[in-house]
């Protein structure tokens, strides 16, 4: 079976033409091959988005990103705008000046923190109360606010501030979030285009909405159907389905909701970053993720490799003279051998971290070429279920939740 290739389709937002063009190139089954094209440069899709929370992804310079061949990278607005402050960053010539990247910025709005940092806020139909991680100072986070905070920093896509609740919520929870998402994102909507009207900079930002619902498929409906309301998007984000739910129910979800998606816009698989599970999403007709997985894994000295996740320091590797990954063209591979990289954890050296969190981050980027390769040919089939066969045939170390 060959992939089918597919025109390119516009879309506009309130009556105008959104920048954020969404090209789908090619389709097998339900995975897509398309490109994303933004202000600062154009994302080939499926591509997974390293997680630059801080404003730089742990341990990895941007010209390093750049080598492994990363195309767009993801920032958070919420932690930017406690430190160093979103009009700091403005004024240093807004996020991709600040941190010397280049290429595509996305910005998630804040709503995970909603949930990541429940213990410190208290949500309510007007915002959300966060008392600082950093210093214990309250601040009242709203939809406008958050857009506000996105204008400032400059990047090319941004998120509607959500409610994100835990997988274990009910669903007299979880239908209150989904209303409350709804109207933020009525809310964040006319502050994106107020900006959008008064400020040239600011139409050059693509705004996406966040799909909320849990695992319960009529309220998943019910906040796509809302969000389409309000007109065309250039995409979706899909929110709460990386947050402790059965990852089995999860994919069932994403599976049901993917014919309701309109198919020119791309879809914004949030926080799903480990090997298995991006395959799947994008078996499932997803296109862009992101997670703290490679990094954080890569720091703790855990390894992705096709057979599966290995820890570093194990004593197999204390004279094993092969690479991370055999074959592999990430940076570490093709200098160091395991046995290097295993010293380097076992004396503290740093610059063991950062060897393993490039390769894993290559690793993630890597699979989604060949997965897009594969689904412009026609093949991803049968390549997923070979490369997956292959990868859970050893038994995984670690979790597989970001």
């Amino acid at each position: 079976m060959s992939a089918m290739p597919l025109a390119k389709e516009s879309r506009r937002i309130g009556g105008r033409a959104p920048l954020g063009n969404f090209e789908l190139e090619a389709q097998d089954g339900a995975a897509r091959a398309g490109t994303f094209h933004l202000a600062h440069g154009s994302v080939r899709t499926p591509a997974f988005m390293p997680v630059g929370t801080q404003a730089t992804v742990k341990g990895v310079t941007p010209e390093e990103l750049e080598e492994l061949g990363t195309g767009i990278i993801l920032a958070n607005a919420y932690h930017l705008y406690l430190r160093p402050g979103h009009e700091l960053v403005r004024s240093r010539g807004g996020l991709h000046r600040f941190m010397g990247w280049d290429g595509p910025i996305l910005t998630d709005s804040g709503g995970y923190q909603v949930f990541s940092l429940a213990a410190i806020n208290k949500v309510s139909d007007e915002g959300v109360w966060f008392q600082s991680h950093i210093d214990g100072s309250r601040h009242f986070i709203t939809p406008e606010l958050m857009i506000d905070v996105q204008h400032a920093l400059g990047a090319d896509v941004i998120m509607a501030f959500d409610e994100c609740l835990p997988g274990a919520a009910d669903l007299e929870a979880t239908t209150r979030a989904v209303r409350r998402t709804q109207r933020w994102l009525e809310r964040s909507l006319g502050r994106f285009d107020e900006l959008a009207n008064a400020a040239e900079e600011a139409a050059k930002q693509v705004l996406l909405p966040v799909i909320q619902g849990g695992t319960d498929l009529d309220l998943r409906l019910e906040s796509l159907a809302g969000a389409r309301s309000l007109g065309d998007w250039s995409g979706f984000g899909i929110g709460g389905l990386s947050v402790g739910e059965p990852k089995g129910r999860t994919f069932e979800i994403l599976e049901a909701l993917e014919p309701e998606l309109p198919p020119g816009g791309v879809r914004y698989l949030m926080g799903v970053g480990y090997p298995a599970d991006l395959l799947e999403a994008v078996r499932l007709g997803h296109d862009l993720f992101d997670c703290v997985a490679p990094t954080r894994n890569g720091r703790n000295g855990s390894a992705f490799t096709s057979s599966g996740q290995v820890n570093v320091k194990v004593a197999a590797w204390r004279d094993d003279e092969s690479s991370i990954e055999p074959d592999c063209a990430c940076y570490a591979c093709k200098r160091f051998s395991r046995s290097y990289v295993r010293h380097l954890f076992v004396t503290g050296e740093l610059l063991g971290l950062r060897l393993v969190s490039i390769h894993n981050l290559y690793f993630l980027t890597d699979l989604m070429r060949q997965a897009r390769a594969a689904i412009r040919t026609g093949s991803f089939g049968a390549f997923a279920s070979d490369w997956l066969a292959r990868y859970r045939s050893t038994k995984k170390r670690g979790f597989e939740n970001c």
